[in-house]
């Protein structure tokens, strides 16, 4: 997914630069199921330079929309330099979605899974 948002915003992700982040499931009361369940970060870096986040970010934008999800935040300055931010979700699958300038100037592509199960055995040993 983060692949397909850099394509989309017309840029390249920075070889080497996705982080998959795993964490436990917590549920409302604050209890984890030892069963394997786990929600996924997916974190990715691009390059591009500064002066295109905006109309990049705008182009996921549209993108997600398109694909049902929802706009949660958007900006694209603050006060008059490029400081994009795209927060965005998806009701049915539970998708959250990052896009934002980070203080080096990089274009973070973040996207954050509901809680998921791991593979049974027997889907693994195919």
């Amino acid at each position: 997914m983060t692949e397909y948002m850099a394509q989309t915003a017309g840029t390249a992700l920075d070889a080497g630069s996705a982080e998959p982040i795993f964490s436990n499931c917590v549920g409302k009361n604050d209890e984890v199921r030892e069963d394997g369940r786990y929600k996924l970060g997916y974190v990715a870096y691009s390059s591009a330079p500064l002066e295109q986040h905006p109309e990049a970010v705008r182009k996921v934008r549209a993108m997600l929309e398109q694909q049902g999800f929802k706009s949660d935040g958007y900006r694209e300055t603050t006060d008059g330099k490029v400081d994009t931010v795209l927060d965005a979700s998806q009701e049915s699958s539970q998708y959250m979605i990052t896009v934002e300038t980070t203080t080096g100037g990089l274009l973070l592509f973040w996207v954050r899974t509901p809680c998921l199960m791991p593979p049974t055995p027997a889907a693994t040993s195919r």
